[in-house]
Protein backbone atom coordinates (compact mmCIF):
# COMPACT_ATOMS: atom_id res chain seq x y z
CA UNK A 1 0.00 0.00 0.00
CA UNK A 2 1.68 3.34 -1.11
CA UNK A 3 1.40 6.69 0.47
CA UNK A 4 -0.59 7.87 -2.35
CA UNK A 5 -3.22 5.37 -1.95
CA UNK A 6 -3.29 6.31 2.26
CA UNK A 7 -4.64 9.96 1.50
CA UNK A 8 -7.52 8.34 -0.28
CA UNK A 9 -9.01 8.50 2.72
CA UNK A 10 -12.37 10.28 3.62
CA UNK A 11 -11.65 12.75 6.33
CA UNK A 12 -14.44 12.75 8.72
CA UNK A 13 -13.51 15.71 10.48
CA UNK A 14 -12.48 19.15 9.58
CA UNK A 15 -9.61 19.10 12.04
CA UNK A 16 -5.76 19.83 10.82
CA UNK A 17 -4.83 15.95 12.06
CA UNK A 18 -6.87 14.35 9.36
CA UNK A 19 -5.34 13.01 6.58
CA UNK A 20 -4.39 15.31 3.87
CA UNK A 21 -6.25 18.98 6.10
CA UNK A 22 -2.22 20.12 6.09
CA UNK A 23 -2.92 21.35 2.78
CA UNK A 24 -4.68 24.57 4.26
CA UNK A 25 -1.44 25.68 5.65
CA UNK A 26 0.19 24.66 2.92
CA UNK A 27 -2.20 27.34 0.65
CA UNK A 28 -1.40 29.79 2.83
CA UNK A 29 2.35 30.18 1.30
CA UNK A 30 0.85 30.90 -2.00
CA UNK A 31 -1.96 33.23 -0.60
CA UNK A 32 1.18 35.24 0.79
CA UNK A 33 2.75 35.80 -2.85
CA UNK A 34 -0.65 37.32 -4.13
CA UNK A 35 -1.33 39.12 -1.15
CA UNK A 36 2.00 40.79 -1.71
CA UNK A 37 0.79 41.61 -5.66
CA UNK A 38 -2.31 43.01 -4.14
CA UNK A 39 -0.81 45.28 -1.97
CA UNK A 40 1.53 46.41 -4.88
CA UNK A 41 -1.64 46.85 -6.85
CA UNK A 42 -3.54 48.96 -3.52
CA UNK A 43 -0.35 51.26 -3.62
CA UNK A 44 -0.09 51.85 -7.69
CA UNK A 45 -3.40 52.67 -7.43
CA UNK A 46 -3.04 55.44 -4.74
CA UNK A 47 -0.25 56.81 -6.53
CA UNK A 48 -1.98 57.55 -9.77
CA UNK A 49 -5.04 59.18 -8.23
CA UNK A 50 -2.53 61.46 -5.87
CA UNK A 51 -0.88 62.49 -9.52
CA UNK A 52 -4.04 63.16 -11.10
CA UNK A 53 -4.89 65.00 -8.17
CA UNK A 54 -2.01 66.53 -8.33
CA UNK A 55 -2.25 67.77 -11.92
CA UNK A 56 -6.09 68.94 -11.59
CA UNK A 57 -4.80 71.34 -8.93
CA UNK A 58 -2.46 72.93 -11.02
CA UNK A 59 -4.34 73.15 -14.02
CA UNK A 60 -6.94 74.77 -11.77
CA UNK A 61 -4.88 77.24 -10.28
CA UNK A 62 -2.95 78.21 -13.76
CA UNK A 63 -6.41 78.52 -15.13
CA UNK A 64 -7.47 80.95 -12.40
CA UNK A 65 -4.13 82.54 -11.90
CA UNK A 66 -5.16 83.89 -15.76
CA UNK A 67 -8.43 84.77 -15.22
CA UNK A 68 -7.95 86.80 -11.88
CA UNK A 69 -4.74 88.71 -13.40
CA UNK A 70 -7.11 89.66 -16.55
CA UNK A 71 -9.75 90.42 -14.72
CA UNK A 72 -11.19 93.34 -12.62
CA UNK A 73 -10.30 92.41 -9.48
CA UNK A 74 -7.96 94.57 -7.80
CA UNK A 75 -6.04 95.47 -4.51
CA UNK A 76 -5.77 92.72 -0.87
CA UNK A 77 -8.82 91.05 -2.07
CA UNK A 78 -7.31 89.99 -5.75
CA UNK A 79 -3.83 88.74 -3.34
CA UNK A 80 -6.34 87.34 -1.09
CA UNK A 81 -8.15 85.33 -4.16
CA UNK A 82 -4.84 84.42 -5.62
CA UNK A 83 -3.98 82.67 -2.29
CA UNK A 84 -6.12 80.20 -2.86
CA UNK A 85 -4.40 79.51 -6.30
CA UNK A 86 -0.87 79.60 -4.19
CA UNK A 87 -2.47 77.12 -1.62
CA UNK A 88 -3.36 74.85 -5.04
CA UNK A 89 -0.16 74.73 -6.07
CA UNK A 90 1.05 73.72 -2.81
CA UNK A 91 -0.63 71.00 -2.43
CA UNK A 92 -0.41 69.73 -5.58
CA UNK A 93 3.20 69.54 -4.69
CA UNK A 94 2.81 67.50 -1.86
CA UNK A 95 0.65 65.04 -3.46
CA UNK A 96 3.13 64.52 -6.22
CA UNK A 97 5.82 63.64 -3.58
CA UNK A 98 2.96 61.50 -2.18
CA UNK A 99 2.99 59.39 -5.34
CA UNK A 100 6.96 59.44 -5.64
CA UNK A 101 7.24 58.20 -2.72
CA UNK A 102 4.63 55.64 -2.83
CA UNK A 103 6.00 54.15 -5.83
CA UNK A 104 9.80 54.56 -5.44
CA UNK A 105 9.65 53.35 -2.12
CA UNK A 106 6.63 51.35 -0.41
CA UNK A 107 5.85 49.78 -4.24
CA UNK A 108 9.26 48.87 -4.81
CA UNK A 109 9.65 47.63 -1.65
CA UNK A 110 7.13 45.21 -1.41
CA UNK A 111 8.54 43.46 -4.81
CA UNK A 112 11.94 43.43 -3.68
CA UNK A 113 10.28 41.56 -1.00
CA UNK A 114 8.60 39.51 -2.74
CA UNK A 115 10.59 38.36 -4.91
CA UNK A 116 13.56 37.48 -1.90
CA UNK A 117 11.10 35.77 -0.07
CA UNK A 118 9.05 33.83 -2.52
CA UNK A 119 11.26 31.63 -5.17
CA UNK A 120 9.69 30.72 -8.39
CA UNK A 121 10.53 27.09 -9.73
CA UNK A 122 11.19 26.40 -13.20
CA UNK A 123 8.30 23.86 -13.26
CA UNK A 124 5.74 25.28 -11.06
CA UNK A 125 4.64 26.67 -7.98
CA UNK A 126 7.34 27.98 -4.99
CA UNK A 127 9.82 26.49 -3.91
CA UNK A 128 8.83 27.01 -0.08
CA UNK A 129 5.25 25.72 -1.16
CA UNK A 130 6.80 22.41 -2.49
CA UNK A 131 9.19 22.04 0.93
CA UNK A 132 6.36 22.73 3.48
CA UNK A 133 4.16 20.32 1.25
CA UNK A 134 6.75 17.90 1.55
CA UNK A 135 7.55 18.17 5.18
CA UNK A 136 4.25 17.38 6.40
CA UNK A 137 3.82 13.97 3.74
CA UNK A 138 6.76 13.13 5.34
CA UNK A 139 5.75 13.39 8.70
CA UNK A 140 2.02 12.06 7.82
CA UNK A 141 3.21 9.23 6.08
CA UNK A 142 3.98 6.76 8.64
CA UNK A 143 0.72 7.59 10.66
CA UNK A 144 -1.45 7.58 7.55
CA UNK A 145 -0.39 3.55 6.36
CA UNK A 146 -1.43 3.11 10.24
CA UNK A 147 -4.77 4.82 10.09
CA UNK A 148 -5.50 2.79 6.71
CA UNK A 149 -5.16 -0.51 8.83
CA UNK A 150 -7.29 0.03 11.33
CA UNK A 151 -9.74 1.13 9.08
CA UNK A 152 -9.24 -2.25 7.28
CA UNK A 153 -9.10 -3.78 10.18
CA UNK A 154 -12.89 -1.96 11.87
CA UNK A 155 -14.69 -3.02 8.36
CA UNK A 156 -13.76 -6.54 8.43
CA UNK A 157 -14.93 -6.60 12.38
CA UNK A 158 -17.76 -4.84 11.98
CA UNK A 159 -18.66 -7.10 8.88
CA UNK A 160 -18.43 -10.56 11.17
CA UNK A 161 -20.15 -9.21 13.93
CA UNK A 162 -23.10 -8.62 11.30
CA UNK A 163 -22.31 -12.23 10.18
CA UNK A 164 -22.50 -13.63 13.43
CA UNK A 165 -25.45 -11.52 13.52
CA UNK A 166 -27.51 -13.27 10.87
CA UNK A 167 -26.17 -16.73 11.31
CA UNK A 168 -27.69 -16.54 14.94
CA UNK A 169 -31.36 -15.55 13.67
CA UNK A 170 -31.32 -18.08 10.85
CA UNK A 171 -30.37 -20.70 13.78
CA UNK A 172 -33.10 -19.67 15.75
CA UNK A 173 -35.82 -19.61 13.10
CA UNK A 174 -34.94 -23.08 12.20
CA UNK A 175 -34.76 -23.89 15.65
CA UNK A 176 -38.37 -23.00 16.02
CA UNK A 177 -40.02 -24.72 13.06
CA UNK A 178 -41.91 -27.87 13.65
CA UNK A 179 -40.51 -30.05 10.75
CA UNK A 180 -36.93 -29.25 11.94
CA UNK A 181 -34.31 -31.24 9.81
CA UNK A 182 -31.50 -31.99 12.13
CA UNK A 183 -28.69 -32.09 9.97
CA UNK A 184 -29.63 -28.41 8.37
CA UNK A 185 -29.98 -27.08 12.17
CA UNK A 186 -26.45 -28.96 13.04
CA UNK A 187 -24.69 -26.84 9.79
CA UNK A 188 -26.61 -23.93 10.74
CA UNK A 189 -24.96 -24.19 14.40
CA UNK A 190 -21.74 -24.53 13.20
CA UNK A 191 -22.17 -21.28 11.10
CA UNK A 192 -22.90 -19.62 14.18
CA UNK A 193 -19.89 -21.27 16.28
CA UNK A 194 -17.95 -20.25 13.03
CA UNK A 195 -19.36 -16.59 13.08
CA UNK A 196 -18.23 -16.19 16.43
CA UNK A 197 -14.68 -17.20 16.19
CA UNK A 198 -14.61 -14.72 13.26
CA UNK A 199 -16.30 -11.87 14.81
CA UNK A 200 -13.28 -12.82 18.21
CA UNK A 201 -10.16 -12.90 15.78
CA UNK A 202 -11.25 -9.81 13.75
CA UNK A 203 -11.82 -8.22 16.93
CA UNK A 204 -8.46 -9.30 17.98
CA UNK A 205 -6.86 -7.79 14.77
CA UNK A 206 -8.94 -4.56 15.08
CA UNK A 207 -7.58 -3.89 18.90
CA UNK A 208 -4.31 -4.72 17.73
CA UNK A 209 -3.94 -1.91 15.01
CA UNK A 210 -5.58 0.67 16.58
CA UNK A 211 -3.23 -0.42 19.64
CA UNK A 212 -0.39 0.45 16.92
CA UNK A 213 -2.11 3.76 15.66
CA UNK A 214 -2.20 4.65 19.24
CA UNK A 215 1.10 4.25 19.85
CA UNK A 216 2.04 6.31 16.21
CA UNK A 217 0.19 8.99 17.09
CA UNK A 218 2.50 11.08 19.55
CA UNK A 219 5.63 10.93 16.81
CA UNK A 220 3.25 11.85 14.55
CA UNK A 221 1.97 15.20 16.70
CA UNK A 222 5.07 15.86 16.84
CA UNK A 223 6.16 15.89 13.47
CA UNK A 224 3.68 17.53 12.40
CA UNK A 225 3.63 20.60 14.84
CA UNK A 226 7.15 21.04 13.56
CA UNK A 227 6.59 21.36 10.23
CA UNK A 228 3.36 23.85 11.27
CA UNK A 229 5.87 25.99 13.33
CA UNK A 230 7.77 26.47 10.03
CA UNK A 231 5.02 27.77 8.12
CA UNK A 232 3.99 29.90 11.34
CA UNK A 233 7.36 31.36 11.33
CA UNK A 234 6.87 32.17 7.62
CA UNK A 235 4.02 33.92 8.12
CA UNK A 236 4.74 35.65 10.96
CA UNK A 237 7.66 37.56 8.71
CA UNK A 238 5.21 38.23 5.94
CA UNK A 239 2.87 39.52 8.44
CA UNK A 240 5.35 41.81 10.17
CA UNK A 241 6.61 43.23 6.68
CA UNK A 242 3.23 44.01 5.97
CA UNK A 243 2.45 45.72 8.96
CA UNK A 244 5.79 47.19 8.82
CA UNK A 245 4.83 48.95 4.73
CA UNK A 246 1.47 50.00 6.22
CA UNK A 247 3.05 52.20 8.28
CA UNK A 248 5.33 53.54 5.83
CA UNK A 249 2.22 54.19 3.68
CA UNK A 250 0.51 56.27 6.10
CA UNK A 251 3.45 58.25 6.91
CA UNK A 252 3.66 58.91 3.35
CA UNK A 253 -0.14 59.74 2.89
CA UNK A 254 -0.37 61.55 5.92
CA UNK A 255 -0.48 65.25 5.16
CA UNK A 256 -2.57 66.74 8.20
CA UNK A 257 -1.84 69.80 9.92
CA UNK A 258 -4.91 70.51 11.88
CA UNK A 259 -8.09 69.33 10.13
CA UNK A 260 -6.89 66.16 8.71
CA UNK A 261 -5.17 65.00 12.69
CA UNK A 262 -7.89 63.14 13.45
CA UNK A 263 -8.02 61.17 10.54
CA UNK A 264 -4.35 59.95 10.43
CA UNK A 265 -4.38 59.47 13.88
CA UNK A 266 -7.38 57.03 13.45
CA UNK A 267 -5.40 55.45 10.67
CA UNK A 268 -2.41 55.18 13.11
CA UNK A 269 -4.21 53.73 15.94
CA UNK A 270 -5.91 50.89 13.38
CA UNK A 271 -2.56 50.10 11.92
CA UNK A 272 -1.03 49.61 14.99
CA UNK A 273 -3.54 48.02 16.66
CA UNK A 274 -2.42 45.23 14.31
CA UNK A 275 -1.29 42.08 16.48
CA UNK A 276 0.51 39.13 14.16
CA UNK A 277 0.84 37.56 17.24
CA UNK A 278 -2.67 37.18 17.68
CA UNK A 279 -3.54 36.63 14.21
CA UNK A 280 -1.19 33.33 14.18
CA UNK A 281 -2.89 32.75 17.64
CA UNK A 282 -6.08 32.57 15.76
CA UNK A 283 -4.96 30.61 12.65
CA UNK A 284 -3.75 28.12 15.12
CA UNK A 285 -6.64 27.46 16.85
CA UNK A 286 -8.75 27.70 13.93
CA UNK A 287 -7.37 25.89 10.82
CA UNK A 288 -4.12 24.53 12.86
CA UNK A 289 -3.20 22.03 15.78
CA UNK A 290 -5.31 23.72 18.59
CA UNK A 291 -8.40 22.28 16.04
CA UNK A 292 -9.70 19.75 18.22
CA UNK A 293 -9.55 16.00 17.34
CA UNK A 294 -11.72 12.76 17.28
CA UNK A 295 -8.90 10.52 18.06
CA UNK A 296 -9.77 6.59 16.62
CA UNK A 297 -11.24 4.75 19.56
CA UNK A 298 -12.96 1.30 19.54
CA UNK A 299 -16.01 1.44 18.37
CA UNK A 300 -18.53 -1.89 19.22
CA UNK A 301 -20.65 -2.91 16.15
CA UNK A 302 -24.35 -2.47 16.26
CA UNK A 303 -27.56 -2.91 14.48
CA UNK A 304 -27.37 1.29 14.26
CA UNK A 305 -23.94 0.98 12.59
CA UNK A 306 -24.63 4.06 9.86
CA UNK A 307 -26.15 6.17 13.03
CA UNK A 308 -23.45 5.77 15.73
CA UNK A 309 -20.30 6.04 13.52
CA UNK A 310 -19.15 9.31 15.30
CA UNK A 311 -15.79 9.47 13.06
CA UNK A 312 -18.22 9.97 10.43
CA UNK A 313 -19.86 13.17 11.31
CA UNK A 314 -19.13 16.19 10.64
CA UNK A 315 -18.35 18.94 12.82
CA UNK A 316 -20.91 21.66 13.11
CA UNK A 317 -19.49 25.24 11.17
CA UNK A 318 -18.71 27.66 14.22
CA UNK A 319 -20.03 31.54 13.51
CA UNK A 320 -16.34 32.82 13.68
CA UNK A 321 -14.80 33.82 10.56
CA UNK A 322 -13.25 36.62 8.82
CA UNK A 323 -15.12 38.76 6.94
CA UNK A 324 -13.95 41.03 4.29
CA UNK A 325 -15.25 44.28 3.15
CA UNK A 326 -15.39 45.37 -0.15
CA UNK A 327 -12.56 47.55 -1.80
CA UNK A 328 -14.13 50.29 -4.24
CA UNK A 329 -11.75 51.17 -6.32
CA UNK A 330 -11.81 54.90 -7.78
CA UNK A 331 -9.82 56.20 -10.52
CA UNK A 332 -9.35 59.38 -12.19
CA UNK A 333 -13.03 60.29 -13.38
CA UNK A 334 -12.74 63.39 -16.03
CA UNK A 335 -16.70 64.91 -16.46
CA UNK A 336 -18.00 67.34 -19.03
CA UNK A 337 -18.00 70.99 -18.04
CA UNK A 338 -20.50 71.89 -16.21
CA UNK A 339 -22.86 74.70 -17.33
CA UNK A 340 -23.53 77.97 -15.31
CA UNK A 341 -26.48 77.69 -12.93
CA UNK A 342 -28.64 79.76 -14.87
CA UNK A 343 -28.50 76.72 -17.39
CA UNK A 344 -30.65 74.62 -14.98
CA UNK A 345 -33.65 76.68 -15.87
CA UNK A 346 -33.62 75.07 -19.00
CA UNK A 347 -32.26 71.58 -19.11
CA UNK A 348 -30.42 69.15 -17.08
CA UNK A 349 -26.79 68.52 -18.42
CA UNK A 350 -25.79 65.47 -19.80
CA UNK A 351 -22.48 64.28 -18.13
CA UNK A 352 -19.44 62.56 -20.23
CA UNK A 353 -19.15 59.18 -18.39
CA UNK A 354 -15.70 57.67 -18.29
CA UNK A 355 -13.52 56.28 -16.27
CA UNK A 356 -10.56 55.24 -15.69
CA UNK A 357 -9.26 51.44 -14.88
CA UNK A 358 -7.16 51.49 -12.00
CA UNK A 359 -4.89 48.48 -13.21
CA UNK A 360 -4.59 49.90 -16.72
CA UNK A 361 -0.65 51.61 -17.24
CA UNK A 362 -1.94 54.94 -18.59
CA UNK A 363 0.65 58.56 -19.05
CA UNK A 364 -0.67 61.75 -18.90
CA UNK A 365 0.93 62.55 -22.08
CA UNK A 366 -0.66 65.84 -22.57
CA UNK A 367 0.64 68.83 -20.76
CA UNK A 368 -0.89 70.90 -18.48
CA UNK A 369 -1.47 73.81 -21.43
CA UNK A 370 -2.79 71.06 -24.01
CA UNK A 371 -5.41 70.25 -21.13
CA UNK A 372 -6.47 74.21 -20.76
CA UNK A 373 -7.84 73.99 -24.14
CA UNK A 374 -10.74 71.77 -22.90
CA UNK A 375 -11.58 73.33 -20.05
CA UNK A 376 -14.79 75.19 -20.20
CA UNK A 377 -13.71 79.32 -19.81
CA UNK A 378 -16.20 82.08 -19.18
CA UNK A 379 -14.02 84.55 -18.60
CA UNK A 380 -10.57 83.58 -20.09
CA UNK A 381 -10.39 84.95 -23.70
CA UNK A 382 -9.90 88.55 -22.96
CA UNK A 383 -6.42 89.96 -22.00
CA UNK A 384 -5.67 92.96 -19.62
CA UNK A 385 -3.69 95.75 -21.63
CA UNK A 386 0.03 94.83 -20.97
CA UNK A 387 0.87 98.57 -21.11
CA UNK A 388 -1.86 99.94 -18.91
CA UNK A 389 -2.64 98.15 -15.58
CA UNK A 390 -4.65 101.05 -14.34
CA UNK A 391 -7.46 101.25 -17.26
CA UNK A 392 -9.51 99.51 -19.39
CA UNK A 393 -9.54 99.31 -23.23
CA UNK A 394 -12.10 99.20 -25.65
CA UNK A 395 -9.99 98.45 -28.44
CA UNK A 396 -8.73 95.08 -27.13
CA UNK A 397 -10.47 92.64 -29.20
CA UNK A 398 -10.49 90.10 -26.06
CA UNK A 399 -11.18 92.50 -23.47
CA UNK A 400 -14.66 90.67 -22.03
CA UNK A 401 -15.56 94.09 -20.67
CA UNK A 402 -16.43 95.57 -23.60
CA UNK A 403 -19.78 95.68 -25.01
CA UNK A 404 -18.51 95.67 -28.52
CA UNK A 405 -16.20 92.50 -28.41
CA UNK A 406 -16.41 89.99 -30.99
CA UNK A 407 -15.59 86.79 -29.14
CA UNK A 408 -17.47 86.50 -25.85
CA UNK A 409 -20.03 88.06 -24.02
CA UNK A 410 -19.63 90.97 -21.10
CA UNK A 411 -20.42 88.90 -17.61
CA UNK A 412 -20.59 92.11 -15.61
CA UNK A 413 -23.54 93.76 -18.43
CA UNK A 414 -26.82 92.30 -19.34
CA UNK A 415 -26.91 93.23 -23.27
CA UNK A 416 -25.06 90.92 -25.96
CA UNK A 417 -23.98 91.69 -29.70
CA UNK A 418 -24.61 89.24 -32.66
CA UNK A 419 -21.24 88.26 -34.91
CA UNK A 420 -20.04 87.48 -37.87
CA UNK A 421 -20.90 83.76 -38.84
CA UNK A 422 -17.85 81.55 -37.11
CA UNK A 423 -17.23 77.95 -37.61
CA UNK A 424 -16.99 75.92 -34.59
CA UNK A 425 -16.87 71.87 -34.03
CA UNK A 426 -18.69 70.20 -30.91
CA UNK A 427 -16.57 68.64 -27.95
CA UNK A 428 -19.40 66.63 -26.54
CA UNK A 429 -22.85 65.07 -27.16
CA UNK A 430 -25.49 67.11 -26.58
CA UNK A 431 -29.40 66.31 -26.97
CA UNK A 432 -31.73 69.46 -27.51
CA UNK A 433 -33.92 69.71 -23.94
CA UNK A 434 -36.65 72.29 -25.37
CA UNK A 435 -37.53 73.13 -28.70
CA UNK A 436 -35.17 76.17 -29.94
CA UNK A 437 -32.44 73.95 -29.02
CA UNK A 438 -29.96 72.20 -31.60
CA UNK A 439 -29.06 68.59 -30.85
CA UNK A 440 -25.12 66.96 -31.92
CA UNK A 441 -22.85 64.52 -31.37
CA UNK A 442 -18.99 64.87 -30.67
CA UNK A 443 -17.26 66.17 -33.46
CA UNK A 444 -20.11 67.54 -35.73
CA UNK A 445 -19.42 70.76 -36.96
CA UNK A 446 -22.08 73.99 -37.08
CA UNK A 447 -21.54 77.42 -37.40
CA UNK A 448 -22.53 80.42 -34.65
CA UNK A 449 -24.77 82.93 -35.86
CA UNK A 450 -24.92 84.92 -32.60
CA UNK A 451 -22.44 85.27 -29.72
CA UNK A 452 -23.04 83.88 -26.17
CA UNK A 453 -25.93 85.34 -23.74
CA UNK A 454 -25.48 85.92 -20.11
CA UNK A 455 -27.25 82.96 -19.68
CA UNK A 456 -24.19 80.92 -21.72
CA UNK A 457 -25.93 80.08 -24.71
CA UNK A 458 -25.55 80.78 -28.15
CA UNK A 459 -27.60 80.43 -31.49
CA UNK A 460 -25.84 78.78 -34.58
CA UNK A 461 -26.93 76.70 -37.58
CA UNK A 462 -26.24 73.09 -38.48
CA UNK A 463 -25.49 71.91 -41.48
CA UNK A 464 -28.68 70.56 -42.28
CA UNK A 465 -29.96 74.20 -41.85
CA UNK A 466 -31.78 73.88 -38.39
CA UNK A 467 -31.30 77.14 -36.54
CA UNK A 468 -30.97 76.80 -32.45
CA UNK A 469 -29.54 77.41 -29.76
CA UNK A 470 -26.74 75.15 -27.79
CA UNK A 471 -24.57 75.79 -24.62
CA UNK A 472 -21.05 77.85 -25.70
CA UNK A 473 -19.13 75.39 -23.57
CA UNK A 474 -19.75 72.87 -25.66
CA UNK A 475 -17.95 73.98 -28.93
CA UNK A 476 -14.37 75.19 -29.58
CA UNK A 477 -13.69 77.81 -32.65
CA UNK A 478 -12.22 75.62 -35.68
CA UNK A 479 -9.43 76.31 -36.79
Amino acid sequence: MSYDDSVMIDAPSDSFWEVGNYKRSVKRIDDGHRLCSDLMNCVHERARIEKGYAQQLTEWAKRWKQLLDKGPQYGSLEKAWLSLMTEAEKVSELHLEVKSALMNEDFEKIKNWQKEAYHKQMMAGFKETKETDDGFRKAQKPWAKKLKEVEVAKKAYHAACKEEKLAISRESNNRSESNTNPEQLKKLQDKVEKSKQDVQKTKEKYEKSLDELNKCTPQYMENMEQVFEQCQQFENKRLDFFQEVLLEVKQHLDLSATSYSAVYQELEHVIKTADPQEDLKWFRCTYGPGMPMNWPQFEEWSVDLNRTLSRREKPKKTADGVILTSVSQTGEQVSQPAKSSSLSVRSTTNSIRSSCNPFEEEEDEKSVDDKENTIPKNASDYEKNPNDTTEWSDEESNNPFNSNEANGDNPFEENHSTVSEVKVRALYDYEGQEHDELSFKAGDQLTKVEDEDEQGWCKGRLESGQVGLYPANYVEVVQ
